[in-house]
């Protein structure tokens, strides 16, 4: 049987750790795709190839990101029905859940495939990288149900606290993901292309593995009770991770305002903003891991009505929010300069001039860690107790002060605030999730605790 884990009982510090390493060592997985794509296609075709990719990287990561927060945002019923042990309805969630999951990212194909050129061409996409940024968009977004589902099926084993077994198929993945790209891009010379196809397939079969990992977990039985539509059931569904997608759909809109501005700047200048981009996601991924584990652990908890648990809760997950930033900021700040050149060729004509950029935008991201890691705190911690409105508030002015950079300060003090966009953009998301937590929901738990005690 898979792995459950109960966070109802026990340590939880040692829990979210103990669950959350799994994760990171997962997200880091998934990065690789990531980076590998952006590295081979960078150093083996060259800058402005590697200039494409980076011009769609605000558009597929608005429908990846979307689809990821939703299918987590689906899975906290799991971890509540779980918590409640009522495991009919547990199993009747995972169905919903799937289906919803399926509808939404058909239609976020259709409409994505539709509208790949033209948004290419509304963010002012140099004409000589047009052509390959299409290419990869398109193929990327050919596969978003692909993605759905494995990003569904993980989230369902972690709310189940099993998170070692999406770790186990991302490791899969990962090493046919690098075999994949070395043979369609560096063999077949399929370039963008290539590298997007290594991607999608790569990702089909790790959702293969964590399927046959959730019919393992002895609570799971998709019977005829399971598949009896629950018309409540549903709303509840949606009303939790929908708003979690259409945040991350207005956080990325966002970003794309910003990437039509980077789009303006040549070649070299694009190229240097998107190696950052593709290490900003391992930069990120240990705050979703711990926010992973924070949400599970919330979520079981609240489910199980240990309020008590989940305000303590909390607490740990700040120490060790600051704690796994100050770590990183310590191991990558002197590598500055040499990360970039993982994706850039330093004696191709450009390429010193994407490494300054690359640099400048760097250091600013990785001292802005603290702050990125305490918005999966409290973001997280509101979407556990089902609150997902304020995650939302705080994605909007999070976008409004990416707006405001690109397009208003950028007019007034040049490429210079380009480099302040992403860390000012966390730090309103951060006070956004902050203060509804501790003006509202703590105070709502702390009444719900009193009554547990008498």
């Amino acid at each position: 049987m898979a792995q459950v884990m109960d966070m109802t009982r026990g340590k939880p510090t040692k829990l979210m750790i103990t669950f959350a390493f799994p994760v990171i060592l997962t997200n880091l997985g998934q990065q690789i795709y990531q980076i590998v794509d952006a590295a081979i296609v960078g150093r083996g075709v060259g800058v402005d190839a590697l200039a494409a990719v980076g011009c769609t990287d605000w558009i597929y990561w608005m429908i990846l990101w979307s689809m990821q927060v939703m299918t987590g945002g689906f899975a906290i019923f799991v971890s509540r029905f779980l918590g409640s042990q009522e495991y009919e309805k547990m199993n009747r969630s995972i169905v919903i859940s799937s289906v919803l999951s399926a509808v939404i990212a058909l239609l976020l194909t259709v409409i994505g495939l539709l509208l790949t050129e033209p948004l290419l061409r509304m963010l002012g996409t140099p004409d000589n990288i047009l052509d390959n940024a299409v290419s990869y968009l398109s193929t990327m977004i050919a596969g978003t149900l692909i993605v759905t589902a494995y990003n569904l099926a993980a989230a369902v084993l972690r709310a189940f606290g099993d998170s070692k077994s999406p770790l186990f198929a991302m490791i899969i993945a990962a090493l046919l993901n690098i075999v994949l790209d070395l043979l369609f891009v560096l063999v077949f010379h399929w370039g963008v292309l290539g590298a997007a196809l290594a991607s999608i397939l790569s990702q089909l079969v790790a959702f293969i593995y964590c399927i046959i990992k959730i019919f393992r977990i002895s609570y799971v039985k998709i019977d005829k009770a399971a598949l009896m539509w629950d018309k409540k059931l549903a709303k509840d569904i949606l009303a939790t991770g929908l708003p979690l997608a259409v945040q991350y759909i207005i956080v990325h809109a966002g970003g794309m305002i910003v990437q039509s501005t980077i789009n303006t700047q040549g070649s070299s200048f694009i190229a240097g903003y998107t190696a950052v981009n593709k290490l900003y996601g391992m930069l990120e991924c240990t705050a979703i891991s711990l926010g992973t584990a924070y949400t599970t652990f919330t979520a079981q908890n609240y489910g199980a009505g240990y309020f008590r648990r989940v305000r303590q809760g909390v607490t740990k997950s700040i120490f060790l929010a600051i704690g796994a930033a100050l770590i990183l900021i310590a191991a990558l700040l002197p590598l500055n300069r040499v990360l970039p050149q993982l994706f850039i060729d330093v004696s191709e004509p450009g390429a010193m001039e994407a490494i300054d950029v690359a640099s400048h935008y760097l250091v600013n991201m990785i001292l802005s860690l603290p702050i990125l890691y305490l918005v999966y705190v409290h973001r997280n911690s509101l979407q556990s107790i089902g609150i997902s409105m304020w995650s939302l508030i705080s994605g909007i002015f999070e976008t409004v002060i990416r707006v405001l950079f690109s397009k208003v300060l950028f007019v007034w003090w040049g490429t210079e605030v380009l480099f302040f966009a992403e860390p000012v953009a966390w730090l309103m998301a951060w006070l956004f999730a902050l203060f509804p937590y501790y003006y509202y929901q703590k105070r709502r738990l702390k009444i719900e605790e009193d009554k547990e005690t008498q």
